[in-house]
């Protein structure tokens, strides 16, 4: 049985302007119904291939901040988002979250800004990027939540990916949800995770081994000076 807050995603198109670029991406005007059925779920993909757009209008349609934060934040820097969050169609599970958090690493800053206005002992600019950002993931994630990350591993070194891998886990066996756009290869990585990658023109499930994040790091490790000698040869 499928009990997770956010049980699947379809789109209603009609709602979208025949001109709007979402029509152009072709995993997005593929997608039918998208299901979420474990407590980790991963979008994988190449840069503009759809994940950040999909995960945002998921974030916003559930009632978070388009640029991060908590239900609660209510603050604008700059209005990005596209028009894919009117057109989401959500179908939610039979319970709802207690709390939840949208982490976007691109918007950060200013998250991290309002933060430090409300509560100014957070000292988050005082702080390195990588320290504030995983801070602010240890303070949010709580059991019974909903957490959407964008790209977390942005500000982090391996070493912190792998604290934050703990965290997540140690989250979702608490009841929690993840959805989690990611390139890492280190995040990918978390057993019973379910990978939706975003290339090929259409949103479909894969193992970990079939990733390019997977992938181009075990050839790199395992092949890297034949792999450096034909990627820097002199013509």
């Amino acid at each position: 049985m499928n009990e997770q807050f956010i049980r699947g995603v379809s789109i209603d198109w009609s709602q979208i302007g025949r001109g709007s670029y979402l029509r152009d991406i072709p995993a997005i005007q593929e997608l039918g119904m998208l299901e979420f059925r474990k407590p980790i779920t991963f979008f994988v993909g190449e840069n503009g291939s759809g994940k950040s757009t999909m995960l945002e209008a998921i974030a916003i349609a559930s009632g978070f901040n388009p640029e991060g934060g908590t239900k609660n934040y209510n603050f604008s820097t700059y209005d990005s988002h596209s028009e894919l969050c009117e057109a989401i169609r959500m179908v939610r599970g039979s319970h709802r979250e207690s709390q939840g958090y949208f982490l976007r690493a691109e918007s950060f800053y200013n998250v991290a800004t309002y933060v430090g206005e409300l509560h100014p002992s957070e000292k988050f600019h005082e702080r390195s990027h990588g320290e504030s950002f995983l801070r602010i993931a240890q303070k949010q994630l709580k059991p019974f939540g909903l957490y959407l990350l964008d790209e977390p591993e942005a500000a982090l070194s391996p070493q912190r990916q792998l604290t934050l891998l703990m965290e997540i886990h140690a989250c979702a066996r608490q009841a929690s949800q993840f959805i989690i756009v990611t390139h890492s290869p280190i995040l990918l990585g978390l057993p019973g995770a379910e990978i939706f990658t975003f290339d090929g023109g259409k949103i479909r499930p894969c193992q970990y081994e079939e990733t390019d994040s997977y992938q181009v790091t075990e050839m790199f490790i395992n092949h890297r000076q034949l792999l450096l000698s034909k990627l820097l040869a002199e013509e």
